[in-house]
């Protein structure tokens, strides 16, 4: 008897003889940020048997990137598998912000199913709203799950109808608004039918519904099709294709080919290993089925978005479009004084070969080189994406500078010009409301909807210009103290809505080299607040703090104090120092001008004038000012 067959007739999970296919389901799960969803997905895997009783597994399992732990959020789509009553489910767990979107469109292409779960307080977000309205469009019959049920501010008979109007909203058919509801926990591991139900059942109602109401994975006849869907290099297999099977069977040492989007052939090469889904982990199997969600590798062309198939295949499988990106930055190669000290990876073709790398497993993203090959233009969905990548560049060892963010315009046909629009939904305390409002006018915003949203807060939605709206995080918590929460979504382009006004101040630029000193900077602190401490390194042209007035001003901050031979009370006083201005990546992104860069090592952030020299400075100013007279 086969090994597998012996322990399919123990009962193990995951195991069926051979011969004797498993059902399969494939779902994924919605939701906006912190709704609950990598949550959700371990107590699925808890409660379905995929781990030992004693096996020590971490808390949010499926975010196994350092940044998704370290911010809580989901960034890359991953699956997982787990197994309920001879059914093999793969559960697909989306990204729940905008600027990853690009992930979520082309995973709903692998499922059969969605999940929406929806927070019992803050009902759909629009987040939640994006990824909906691409389910519903290609067909998805979606299951309701109203998560955090025991938060004191649950408001879930409101959520339930909010989620029906947005359904409706979005053109949902009669079958699709008619969709089952559970309500539950995520943390505490339970689903019910009512908000009251009955806890003990644990998630088996959720498991059992999702039997009964997705449908059986889709298959075709046909020889074996798979259109790419996730992208990732490993070390030992080198590049992993992730998708779900359309029709035919694959093997290892199969011969296949992969056509683009056109039709046209990439490459053809041999499969040299199928993995699948079981648990947490990926496990080498001999026969990859139609309708199952399964990894490959041996190929070294195919990307995302082509269609892996049999060599007598000439059609590729439909990919879904997706939406272009918003905003584009320059990644430079870091020229400053002190390029190259705290990083090993510093030249334009490391840096080159990094991002290209990046672009093909992100679709989102779109890389151009400049004409002096020393700087590339990095476009995406937006400033949080493009954030990402550079933190996880500069943890790898890299040194780069990077400009502020720019938006991607657009021609009309009459010529005009478009830019990006977004809709932002911000939920915020009632005293802060009025210099919100009064922020995102002068940011160009328009007020579509003011409604309260319980708890004495107002839900206030906006059509801003994406212009406007980078560097407003931060801006926003300061205003409301922290406790405002904002949501951004892309919604179209529209006309060109005019200037709008940037940061007023100027900066504090250092005119020497050198290690700055306690004394002359609590000598400059009447000047304006300081972004550098004693002791660390500065260049000319760095910028050391924000000044008090419009201009720039060049300062010293490696002036010591002159040393006499009297000694007083008064001339011996400790120097006292306002503590410093943290700048974060994010923050420094928003704040700097179109003429000044972040310079972003392993270890610091500087922020720097893109000319460092300051009588270089002055001729490029008065060639400005020629060239616009």
């Amino acid at each position: 008897m086969r090994p597998a067959a012996i322990l399919a007739a123990r009962g193990v999970p995951g195991f069926v003889c051979f011969g004797h296919p498993m059902k399969l389901r494939n779902i994924a799960i919605i939701a906006h940020v912190d709704h609950g969803k990598t949550t959700l997905v371990d107590k699925l895997l808890q409660q379905s048997g995929s781990f030992r009783e004693n096996q020590r597994v971490e808390e949010r399992a499926m975010d196994s990137n350092d940044l998704e732990k370290e911010r809580g959020i989901t960034i890359l789509a991953k699956a997982t598998s787990v197994v309920w009553k001879d059914t093999r489910i793969n559960i697909v767990d989306t990204p729940g912000h905008a600027d990853f979107g690009g992930e979520v469109e082309r995973i709903l292409s692998m499922v059969d199913g969605v999940i929406v779960l929806v927070d019992a307080a803050e009902g759909p977000m629009p987040q939640t709203k994006f990824v909906v309205s691409k389910a519903l469009k290609i067909g998805l019959r979606p299951i309701v799950a109203v998560n955090k049920v025991d938060r004191p501010d649950a408001r879930i008979n409101e959520v339930v109808n909010e989620v029906f109007d947005l359904f409706a909203a979005l053109d949902a058919t009669d079958e699709q608004l008619d969709f089952p509801i559970l309500y539950g926990s995520g943390r505490n591991g339970w689903m019910a039918t009512s908000p009251e139900g009955n806890q003990a059942d644990g998630l088996a109602p959720l498991f059992d519904l999702v039997l009964e109401h997705v449908p059986q994975a889709k298959t075709e006849d046909g020889p074996f099709r798979m259109l790419g869907t996730l992208l990732e290099s490993n070390p030992f297999l080198g590049r992993i294709i992730t998708g779900r099977i359309a029709s035919g069977t694959v093997k290892p040492n199969q011969q296949v080919k992969v056509l683009d989007r056109e039709g046209k052939v990439v490459e053809t090469g041999r499969v040299s290993k199928i993995l699948a889904f079981r648990g947490l982990e990926r496990q080498p199997i001999e026969v990859g089925e139609a309708g199952d969600i399964v990894s490959i590798a041996g190929l070294v062309k195919g990307t995302v978005a082509d269609t892996f198939c049999d060599p007598q295949v000439e059609t590729p499988i439909q990919a879904q479009p997706i939406d272009p990106p918003t905003v584009t930055m320059s990644f430079i190669v870091n020229d400053s004084p002190l390029a190259g000290t705290e990083g090993d990876k510093v030249t334009s073709r490391m840096i080159r070969d990094r991002l290209f790398k990046e672009a093909e497993g992100n679709v989102t993203l779109k890389i151009e080189e400049a004409a002096d090959k020393d700087s590339f233009y990095v476009s995406g969905r937006g400033e949080l994406q493009l954030a990402i990548l550079i933190e996880t560049m500069r943890r790898e060892g890299f040194e780069i500078a990077v400009s502020r963010p720019r938006v991607v315009f657009e021609k009309a046909e009459d010529g005009s010009i478009l830019e990006p629009i977004e809709e932002v939904v911000i939920d915020v305390d009632e005293e802060h409301s009025g210099s919100v409002v009064q922020k995102m006018s002068e940011r160009k915003g328009d007020m579509l909807e003011m409604r309260p949203s319980g708890g004495n807060r107002l839900r206030l939605v906006f059509h801003a210009p994406t212009r406007g709206l980078i560097g407003y995080q931060s801006e926003l918590l300061t205003d409301t103290r922290g406790t405002a929460i904002m949501n951004r979504l892309f919604k179209a382009y529209e006309p060109f809505k005019g200037e709008i006004a940037g940061r007023r101040n100027g900066v504090l630029i250092s005119n020497e080299q050198g290690e700055a000193v306690a004394y002359a900077l609590w000598n400059l602190e009447d000047r304006g607040p300081m972004m550098i401490e004693p002791g660390w390194k500065v260049y000319q042209g760095m910028i050391i703090g924000e000044h008090n007035r419009e201009n720039d001003l060049e300062v010293n901050v490696l002036k010591g104090k002159k040393l006499t031979n009297i000694r007083t009370t008064s001339k011996d006083e400790a120097v006292r120092l306002t503590p410093p201005i943290r700048m974060t990546l994010e923050r420094s992104l928003a704040w700097i001008q179109d003429d000044e860069l972040v310079e972003v090592t392993p270890k610091s952030i500087r922020l720097r004038k893109a000319v460092l020299d300051p009588n270089d400075r002055k001729r490029a100013e008065r060639a400005k000012e020629a060239l616009s007279a």
